[in-house]
Parts: C-alpha cells; structure tokens; sequence
C-alpha cells in the first residue's frame, strides 16, 4: 500500500482510536487525557498536510486528464485504499478501477457495500478544515471543561472521525453511516456540557437532523434502486458509478426511460434536500441552529460551525446535483437560489438584533451559508467553485468567532453586548483579534472570506446574465455582505471600543486575575489568523486542485442545460447525448 492511502487510513482511525482511549481513561486522569486528545489532533493534522501535498503533487497531470476526458463525467478520487495504485507516468496519470476498492464491508448478492475512501478536489480541502479546526478546539476546552474530561474528549475525538468520515467517503452507505453517526457525539456534547437549556437544544437539534437523514435515507435507497432495476441489474453503492449509470440512462433516446428518470431525480432530489437542508442550515429550516450554538460548549459550536454545517452543503455538491441533475436545473436553482437569498437577508437582520454575540455569530453562520447555496446553484465553475472557498473561509473565521467569544466567557461568564464596553484598553489582544478576524468574516479584500463572497456573486451574476435576467440573486447577495459589515462592525464598536465597561464577575466564579489572551490562546487563534491572510493573498492553488472536479459537476449542469434547450426547441421525445448531440426515438 502506497504511503498517502495508508495515511488517509490513519487520518480515519486515529481519532477514533484515541476517542476509545481517552473515554476508558478515569477522569481524573484530566491531565493525560487531554495531552492524548491534543497529540491526536495534532498528528491527524500532520498527516492530512502530508496527504494534500501528495494530491497536489497529482494535480497538474490529473486536470489535463480530465480535460481530454470525452466519456461521461463522474469523480474520480485518488488514494483509495484497496484499490490499485495511482501512478504518474510521462505526465499522465494511470487510474486504474476509479469506482470503486477491493474492500468489501457488506456483500449483499449482486453488489456489496464497501469501505470506499478517497481524496478528490471537492473533498481535499474540507478534510484539511476539519483536521486544522481539531487542534484549536482541544486547547480551547483545556481549562473550560472539568467535569467527566474523559467522556468529552472521546465525544470531541469521535466526532472529527464521524466528519472526517462523510468527507473522505465515496460509497453511499458508508457516507450515511458517517452522516448519522456524527449527530451522536454532538448531542451528547449539548446535551452535558452545554448551557442552562442544554437539554432541550441537544434534544431540538436531534430531532431536527434526524428527521431530516431519515428522508435523505429514502433518497439514497431510491437512487441505488433505480440504478439497479434499469442497469441490467446492477447493485452498486458507489458515488462514482452511480452518477456514471445516471447519466448514461440519462443520454438514451426514449421517452419512456426520460419520464422514469425525470421522476426519480424528483424524488431523489426531494429526497435528499429534506436532510441537507437541515444540515445547513437553509431558512426555514434554522430554527434549531442559534440555540444550538449558545447552548454548545464553544469546542461543541466551533465542530458544529466550523465543519458541520459544511456537511449540508457538501451533500448537495457531492450527491444531490450529480445525482439528480435535471430537476436540481430546473426546480433547484429557482427553489435554493431563493430560500439562499432569503437567509442572507434574514439572518443578517436577526443577527444585528441580538445582544447575545454567540447568538449574533450563529445568526451570521445562516446569512453565509445562504451565499454558499446561492454560489453554489449558480451552477457553473466560478459558483461552484466560490462555493466551496466559502465553506471554507467561513469554517475559519466563524470558528475564530466562536473561539474568542469563548474565551471572553470563560473570563467574565456572560456574552451579552450591554454587559461590555471599550474593552480593547482592557484586553488589547483580544480587541486585535477580534478585530481582524471581524474583517476576515465581512470580506475585506486581501483576508480568505472576499474570494469566496466574490466568486459566488460572479457565478450567480453569470448565471442570470447569460439567461438574459437582472441579475437581482447577485444584487442581494452583495446587499447581504453589506448588512455583514453592518452588524460585525456594530458588535464591535459596541464591546471592544468607546468609554471602558467591564462586567463585573461574581465572587463564585472569580478564582484568577483577568488575563489577556494565554499563549494556549494564542496558539489556537494564530494558526487561523495565518491561514485567513494566506487564503485571502494567494489562493491560486486551492481553486487550481478543485478546478478539475468542479469542471465535472460544471459538465454535469451543462448537460442538464443543453436537455432542456433541446426539449424545448424539438420536443419532448428529445433527449441529447454527452457531446451535445440531438436524437429522437
């Protein structure tokens, strides 16, 4: 087994490992326990580094690839443990048996559910976010958790495998069992440590998340289904050739094969946006998320902002457009695109009214996201592609949000806005980075949100423009980033600047001097501080490692299109082929 496969198999197991460990470990052993969970975190973070080193080693060949690449679009992840190595040979890559692995989890008869893992350019830097987010959210629970340590670092370990897990898989089941089994943790994490409301957020967001993955388990069933019934009995779970087998059936000429398949994307699209849209969280489908995040322990609302609400829009990217392509075109795009703006606008405005910051930040995490969406259903390279820079730009300053309001918690034990004031001259560093990552978060132009923010509104501008509409999704969307600046800056001003307020801290719960930041502190905000200027600077070659596999969900849309032209112009009973090209039963 080659060196990057072996280490995506560590990268999944070590937290898990550790997470075990850690939870059989007595809790009074806090002080090894979280010296385990940091050096885990750690290493899981070395060895995701190492891993998108070697992928972008890959890279160059891989794009040229896919640009001669004539056949039907599907991804096609590298490192798959398993499967046979991926070479470079002469400037070209070999792939060798792209849909699947030899790692067999559950036969089921014609088909087999498989341990199916692997690494592409959608993935790539999702699975760097998580690991980087893990190191800062150890260090920031070290001192603010000690009751039952042991139980709370297995929960935090087990969950960034449960995340780690819905990134890296490829094979539908095993990304459900992932997608579930990362609402457990969580509730638990709500559920002890959380706030005075803890109960009834874990339960809410329970309820709420599952409900949702229930509908998107009949999505994901039908998909396979229906591949199976029409593909001369095929049964495969695997992403990759699911989508091949999709729009294969897709490019037959029959108006019997169209209707059939015109209703499962449906349903399937249905389907699955009942659970990613939960996950997102879209309106009005939020309710759930803003007493979830004031209730969580700040490691708890860092997983949760940071990379778990990622997962909803990772679900769409990765299942629902490919998958269901037509009706994401046709009904997605209207449908999204408007509940996308609508959160914008709403959670910016719910956002400037509150007085709690946590609450503030969770409110802001609706407005963002909704940009993502709305980037996202654009539907081409620039959309897609700023997309994903949001989930990403998003998952760093929101989570370096949630870290300093933490922190501020954890020293005067209250987060409302009246309750500050000036408090820059009290705690310099903190107004500093506050400060900075309150610009990251708005899009300043030169800090990792603006690139995001700004493909996103080219690809919406390009999408409207092209079909000769104003492009009014654009025109919200920056009126959105507006209202961002407008409620970020006001926070500020209102905490950090003007006449010095300090809360006062009751006698109970006052047992050191107030500090500025700690070097702990600091070496779990420096990293993500770093990371906003390199991304915003020079993010060249995080768009060049996705272009590859943006450009297949890009071919996959374009086909889309070029089906409803053709039905338009020549009728229903006609369906066209990959290249394009018209034919009538």
């Amino acid at each position: 087994m080659d060196l990057p496969r072996l280490e995506l198999l560590i990268i999944l197991a070590l937290p898990l490992v550790a997470g075990i460990v850690v939870g059989l470990m007595g809790p009074q052993r806090g002080r090894a326990i979280r010296w385990i969970a940091a050096a885990t975190t750690a290493a899981t973070l070395l060895l995701t580094l190492h891993v998108a080193a070697q992928f972008m080693r890959f890279n160059t060949p891989r794009a040229a690839q896919a640009e001669k690449r004539v056949d039907t679009p599907t991804f096609r992840p590298l490192f798959v443990p398993g499967a046979p190595g991926v070479t470079l040979h002469e400037g070209n890559i070999r792939e060798e048996n792209p849909h699947g692995t030899s790692w067999n989890l559950l036969p089921l008869g014609p088909g087999n559910i498989q341990f199916f893992i692997g690494i592409d350019g959608i993935n790539l830097w999702l699975v760097v976010l998580t690991a980087v987010l893990g190191v800062p959210v150890v260090l920031v629970s070290w001192n603010h958790i000690s009751v039952r340590v042991n139980e709370f670092y297995a929960w935090l370990l087990i969950l960034q495998t449960a995340m780690l897990g819905i990134f890296l898989s490829f094979d539908i089941i095993l990304f459900y069992v992932f997608f579930e089994l990362s609402l457990v943790p969580l509730f638990f994490l709500i559920g002890i440590w959380g706030g005075p409301e803890r109960r009834y957020a874990a339960g809410k967001f329970f309820i709420y998340t599952l409900t949702g993955s229930l509908i998107t388990l009949l999505g994901v069933l039908g998909v396979v289904f229906a591949c199976y019934t029409k593909n001369n009995n095929e049964l495969t779970f695997s992403i990759p050739r699911l989508v091949e087998i999709v729009h294969a059936r897709l490019r037959i000429p029959n108006e019997e094969e169209r209707q059939f398949w015109a209703n499962v994307q449906l349903w399937v699209f249905l389907a699955l946006t009942a659970g990613f849209a939960v996950k997102v969280p879209l309106v009005p489908f939020h309710t759930w998320l803003p007493l979830a995040h004031v209730e969580a322990p700040t490691a708890g609302s860092i997983d949760l902002a940071g990379v778990l609400l990622k997962v909803g829009a990772y679900g769409f990217l990765r299942l629902c457009v490919p998958l269901a392509p037509d009706v994401s075109l046709n009904l997605g795009l209207p449908l999204v695109s408007t509940l996308a703006v609508v959160g914008i606008i709403y959670g910016a405005l719910c956002a400037y009214a509150q007085d709690d910051i946590k609450r503030l930040v969770a409110y802001s995490s609706v407005s963002h996201l909704g940009l993502c969406m709305l980037g996202m259903f654009a539907l081409n390279s620039a959309g897609i592609s700023g997309s994903i820079m949001q989930m990403i730009n998003h998952g760093l300053s929101t989570s370096g949000l949630f870290l300093i309001v933490g922190m501020l918690y954890e020293r005067y034990h209250t987060r409302k806005i009246s309750d500050y004031g000036g408090m820059a001259a009290r705690l310099p560093l903190f107004g500093v980075f506050m400060t900075f990552i309150c610009m990251s978060s708005i899009g300043l132009p030169g800090l990792n949100g603006f690139i995001g923010e700004l493909l996103s509104l080219m690809g919406v501008f390009e999408q409207q423009w092209q079909r000769d509409q104003f492009p009014i999704y654009a025109v919200i969307g920056a009126f959105g980033m507006f209202l961002g600046a407008w409620y970020l800056m006001t926070m500020l001003r209102r905490v950090f600047f003007g006449p010095l307020k300090e809360p006062p801290v009751p006698e109970h719960e006052q047992h050191d001097p107030i500090t500025d930041l700690t070097g702990r502190e600091l070496t779990a905000l420096v990293p993500l501080a770093i990371l906003c200027v390199v991304v915003g600077l020079y993010p060249q070659p995080m768009l060049d490692t996705m272009r590859p596999d943006v450009k297949v969900i890009e071919d996959i849309a374009g086909n889309a299109r070029k089906r409803v032209v053709l039905a338009a112009q020549r009728g229903p009973a006609v369906v066209e082929n990959d290249r394009g090209e018209g034919a009538a039963p």
